[in-house]
């Protein structure tokens, strides 16, 4: 049986980018310029403010994080000291980084966004364990949820205007190629927003303004399960706990509906499936 409950004590303006590492979810809230984490087993909450919107944290294999933000990519490290690694849209003032993982190989992918929503205006971009940062795909307009195959050879995309999901090829060299759509959302009102993946290679898609995360099998385009939340602003889940039996659900607040929970992280049990591992930065 499915159980959705709110955990943590934290109100976010805007959460997003979910990721379970050692233990515990980490999460950002862009607007509040805060990293945080979450512990289940204790109910422990940490925060890092890096003093600028900040769309995505991941872990690094060597230890400590990185993020990125409005000025670009950087390094963070436990006590909360962050340095710079590179920005390459330091002209455009109305855009920032915004989600990001890493792939199986260890690079960092993480894409920006046009506030204002100029069409074709941001990037994904890829950096490499030398830390060399390169265009990946686009040009694109909102650069949204990635998730990889189990095998590590497909990378599932979001650019959320097409209400879509891409699927590239993905090879050795982290280059990506064979570009095509596997999933539609038009149907929705809805934006597709952050992705998580399951054991099965199924995709998890929380959609902004929906209240929602919706189960899709990207080999077919299926839709298969429709997880509801008491809050419109869903933004972004990820599997964890354990087993990474547990999809959680990071939330914020709409611009004019008043909503007990939101902005808070929710997790969602009892679904009956686990989800994939999350990869590190291995630079």
């Amino acid at each position: 049986m499915t159980e959705i409950k709110v955990v943590g004590s934290y109100q976010a303006q805007w959460g997003e980018g979910p990721i379970w590492w050692e233990g515990k979810l980490y999460y950002v809230d862009i607007e509040k310029h805060l990293i945080l984490s979450y512990d289940p087993k204790t109910g422990e909450e940490e925060e890092w403010d890096v003093g600028q919107r900040v769309g995505t944290v991941v872990p690094r294999l060597e230890g400590g994080f990185l993020f990125a933000g409005d000025d670009g990519i950087f390094e963070l490290n436990e006590e909360g000291d962050y340095t710079s690694i590179i920005d390459p849209e330091p002209e455009k003032e109305n855009n920032r980084f915004n989600d990001g993982k890493c792939s199986p190989d260890g690079r960092f992918f993480a894409g920006s966004i046009s506030l204002v929503k100029k069409e074709g205006d941001a990037f994904l971009y890829s950096l490499d364990v030398d830390q060399q940062l390169t265009k990946a795909y686009g040009p694109v307009t909102n650069s949204n949820g990635l998730a990889w195959s189990k095998d590590g050879k497909t990378l599932y995309y979001i650019d959320t205007p097409r209400k879509a999901v891409l699927a590239f090829d993905y090879d050795q060299e982290g280059r990506l190629s064979n570009e095509r759509e596997v999933i539609k959302t038009e149907h929705y009102e809805s934006s597709p927003d952050g992705m998580a993946i399951d054991e099965n290679d199924h995709l998890w898609i929380a959609f902004c303004h929906g209240s929602m995360v919706v189960e899709f099998d990207p080999a077919s385009g299926e839709e298969l399960r429709k997880i509801e939340l008491p809050c419109m602003e869903t933004t972004a889940c990820a599997f964890g706990g354990d087993q990474l039996q547990d999809l959680y659900v990071t939330t914020g607040v709409h611009k004019t509906e008043k909503e007990e929970n939101a902005g808070r992280l929710f997790v969602v049990k009892g679904l009956g499936v686990k989800g994939q591992p999350a990869n590190a930065y291995a630079g």
